[in-house]
This record gives C-alpha cells, sequence and structure tokens, in this order.
C-alpha cells in the first residue's frame, strides 16, 4: 500500500515502537464546523489525545495520497477549503486517488486507512447509519457495512440521532458487530445520554474494552467493535428540544429534495441553525470525550 498511502513520520515510528495510536476523520474538519472553528476543534482532539499518552492520526486524502497523520498545516488546508473538499466514502478513494484530489474521510474510510496503516482504535463524534425512510429512500450508510469488515475499534457517541436508532443497532446485529456502552447499557444518542435502545454489552473500564478487541482479533473476527461512549452529563442537549429541531430539518430536507451523501451535513447544519449553536456545542464536547478514552483505550493495548 505504500504506493498510495503515506504514514506521517510521528505516527509511523509509533506504530513501530508499540506505541499507542488514535486515528481521526477529516470529515468534521471540512463538513461538520466553521472554519476557523473546525481547525480549532481537530487541533484540540488531537492535543487531548497526546495528553492521554496516545498518538493522534487524523486521516484524509490530499492531492491524491490517502493520508494516516495529517500536519498542522494540512489540517488548515482542509479547513479553509471547507466544503470544496469532496466527502469521501468507500466508492469515492479510487477516483481521489486516481485524480490526484483532496477528500475528506468519513468513519468508512477512516476505518479503511487506520487498517492499512496498522491503527486499532479510531475515535469520531457519530457514527452513520440506517436513515429515517430507509424503507423506501434505502438510504444506509456504508459505515455500516465497513464496521461489519474492517478490524478497527470505532469509539463515538452513538449513531447520530438524526438516524433510525432501532433499525441502525438491528443492521449491525445481522451483520454480526458488537455494540458495547461505555459505563451504560443504554445506546446514547448523540446529543443526548440515552435513547431507549440497549446496546449489546456494558462495559467500564478501558481495560475491559482492550481484552474484548483482542480477543475478538484473535478469535479471526473479520469485522471491527463499536463502542458507544455518552456525551458527557453537562453538555447532554435536553431531549425534546433536539427532537424538535431534527424533526423540523427532517421537514425541511425534504421539502428542499436533500438526498444522499449531502442528507447528514444538511440535517447537521440545520440543526445547529435551530438550536442557535447549541448543538455544535455539544458536538464538539462528546468528540473531545471521545478522543480522551480512544487514547486510554489504544494505551491499554500496548
Amino acid at each position: 500500500m505504500d504506493r498510495y498511502l503515506d504514514i506521517a513520520p510521528e505516527v509511523k515510528q509509533a506504530l513501530d515502537a508499540g506505541k499507542p495510536v488514535v486515528a481521526l476523520e477529516s470529515t468534521i474538519i471540512s463538513h461538520g464546523m466553521p472554519y476557523p472553528q473546525n481547525v480549532e476543534t481537530a487541533l484540540n482532539v488531537e492535543r487531548i489525545i497526546r495528553e492521554n499518552g496516545a498518538v493522534p492520526a487524523t486521516c484524509a486524502v490530499i492531492g491524491g495520497r490517502l493520508k494516516a497523520g495529517l500536519s498542522k498545516d494540512e489540517i488548515g488546508h482542509l479547513g479553509k477549503k471547507g466544503y470544496d473538499v469532496p466527502k469521501a466514502s468507500r466508492r469515492d478513494l479510487p477516483v481521489l486517488v486516481a485524480r490526484g484530489g483532496d477528500g475528506a474521510t468519513t468513519v468508512t474510510t477512516t476505518m479503511m486507512i487506520a487498517a492499512m496503516a496498522g491503527i486499532r482504535v479510531f475515535a469520531t463524534g457519530g457514527i452513520g447509519g440506517v436513515h429515517r425512510g430507509a424503507e423506501t429512500t434505502m438510504d444506509i450508510s456504508a459505515d455500516l457495512e465497513e464496521l461489519a469488515q474492517t478490524p478497527v475499534m470505532v469509539i463515538c457517541a452513538g449513531a447520530k440521532s438524526i438516524l433510525d436508532l432501532g433499525l441502525t443497532l438491528e443492521y449491525l446485529e445481522t451483520k454480526g458487530v458488537p455494540v458495547l456502552g461505555y459505563g451504560t447499557e443504554e445506546l446514547p444518542a448523540f446529543y443526548t445520554r440515552r435513547s431507549g435502545f440497549k446496546v449489546d454489552y456494558r462495559v467500564d473500564t478501558p481495560e475491559e474494552l482492550a481484552a474484548v478487541y483482542r480477543a475478538q482479533r484473535e478469535m479471526g473476527y473479520s469485522g471491527g467493535l463499536l463502542v458507544t461512549n455518552p456525551i458527557p452529563e453537562q453538555y447532554s442537549m435536553d431531549k425534546a428540544v433536539i427532537d424538535r429541531a431534527i424533526a423540523q430539518a427532517l421537514d425541511e430536507a425534504k421539502a428542499q429534495g436533500v438526498r444522499g451523501k449531502q442528507t447528514t451535513p444538511f440535517l447537521l447544519a440545520k440543526i445547529k441553525d435551530i438550536t442557535g449553536g447549541d448543538s455544535l456545542d455539544s458536538n464538539i464536547q462528546l468528540v473531545y470525550n471521545n478522543a480522551k478514552l480512544a487514547a486510554q483505550v489504544a494505551a491499554a493495548l500496548c
């Protein structure tokens, strides 16, 4: 894969030495929030990972190269270009590589690059899943298929609450992906700590998460592991407030004919506007919380 993959020197040195490394996505930089807040948040996430004993490896496609680990200048490049950087899922990588283009990695493509580089733990905000109305639109995130086939532990605050959480869990069960709740038996719903749906198992320490992942690998499983980490209580939004905002955003998306890969960015931006920015503040804090846990688990794995 050296023909297509660049591993940053700091990341490669850590991997060669058996030290903890945490992968990070870049869609949150280009599509998740405005500049310069996006760059500031990305650098803060990397700082939190370092403070907790691991090396950050933000992933992206830059100039047709798959990147495991970005420089500050590269993060700034993605942040300034924003929506001009394509959101790159699995189907997009061959075209972007062949054309020498840039791409912001989703959960799917970050998992792919992490696996290519030998990185075992990945921290993100929330995964994609089965969209509401998928029984007619067939809109199901590629994240779920990637979790079923790529051996990376994904630490998130649950599936994004704009999704059909019940169907998302059913899909993961069908694909054999273990869904673990960190300190909880209930699936977090991204902006809120509770959804009304149960996870498969509760785990309470980074060491236990590392043990489950290690057992999964040694047993020859081909897929990944999903860890759901509730947003800290002080940043959790009122469920009724966020549910109303989601309903309004969904109505507007339908009225404007938004579909496909534009759906999630549209909904998240609309919810931010409806909540007066509160949802974005919660989003940032849950990412910080996941980064801290991911670094602790990566350290336990080493």
